[in-house]
């Protein structure tokens, strides 16, 4: 995201407190004018009110929340009072500021809806309130509420988009993220592990897909107030995922099923399909995703072998 609004000409300050993410990821911006990096967490109200003043920020991507179902179940707290008060700050502060701003949500806010392809105006139907996953959900959906709130009472140009498992280059499995885990698996020589019977379907949409329709809407004026999808409709079992992945890696691994309860305990719940209706992204901005599984196979592949992360010869 950074790269492509720097390649663009803007001036572009991120914020993140490297809880998940890595300085690495910024190699190629270390050399920008036009770009400053900020070790701030979203939660300390007083240090993004120094950052967004000082640098005047017009237009606010706010992509601050916990990340991967491990950091989830493990650190709810955290967790929530990431998404919870971090979104509160960021939307008051752009209406002092006079920021347009772009929140990221998640297909998780339409919980165990297995409907589909699921629009934004789908039914939400969230599991019960003691089981740790569906509390992401609910506070993102508050996220939502805030910013469309915001929007429609303080005149914030506010618009949320909801992504639907975006992979790509630079993505680690270390929060429990699908792709990458197998992908390390593979590469290392050990089972693959695939939760539940496997059958349970996903749509993967590639990062710089999601890049392009987070800038176009952005410069959409008439999208602000909305809400959008973006993700790619082809789906893929987790099973499929695994035997493309042991192909394209060339890998002798065997895949191995965990039962969820083996794996998170009793605090989860997974819902068997969930496959996104992008027709409002594409009748917004033309956006037509395309279907890079694949390649974000093979980059993440090829990422790991450069770290040294595979079985030896």
């Amino acid at each position: 995201m950074a790269e492509s609004l720097v390649g663009a000409g803007h001036e572009v300050t991120a914020i993140d407190d490297l809880s998940t993410g890595s300085l690495q990821n910024l190699g190629p911006l270390e050399q920008a004018p036009n770009f400053r990096f900020a070790q701030v967490d979203v939660r300390d109200a007083q240090a993004l009110d120094r950052l967004l003043g000082a640098f005047s920020a017009d237009l606010v991507y706010h992509l601050a929340a916990g990340v991967g179902v491990r950091t989830i179940l493990d650190k709810p707290l955290h967790s929530l009072e990431t998404n919870l008060r971090g979104t509160e700050n960021m939307l008051a502060l752009a209406r002092r500021w006079g920021s347009r701003v772009v929140l990221a949500s998640t297909s998780e806010v339409y919980g165990k809806n297995e409907a589909g392809p699921l629009a934004e105006d789908s039914d939400r139907l969230i599991g019960s309130g003691e089981v740790a996953r569906w509390w992401y959900a609910v506070a993102k959906m508050a996220d939502e509420a805030l910013a469309l709130a915001y929007h429609r009472e303080e005149r914030v140009p506010c618009l949320v988009v909801r992504f639907f498992n975006t992979v790509g280059p630079r993505q680690t499995g270390r929060y429990g993220m699908v792709v990458p885990t197998l992908v390390r698996q593979a590469l290392a020589g050990e089972p693959l592990t695939v939760y539940g019977d496997g059958e349970q379907t996903r749509c993967f949409t590639y990062v710089d897909d999601a890049v392009r329709a987070l800038i176009a809407l952005a410069e959409t004026p008439s999208a602000y107030g909305r809400i959008y999808n973006i993700g790619q409709p082809v789906e893929i079992s987790i099973n499929q995922l695994a035997r493309l992945i042991l192909k394209l890696t060339g890998s002798q691994s065997q895949i191995v099923h965990v039962p969820y309860d083996q794996a998170y305990g009793d605090s989860y719940e997974d819902m068997r399909r969930r496959v996104p209706d992008c027709s409002r992204l594409q009748q917004a901005i033309g956006w037509v995703p395309s279907d890079r599984l694949e390649e974000a196979i093979s980059v993440l592949a090829d990422e790991f072998r450069k770290q040294g992360l595979c079985a030896p010869a």
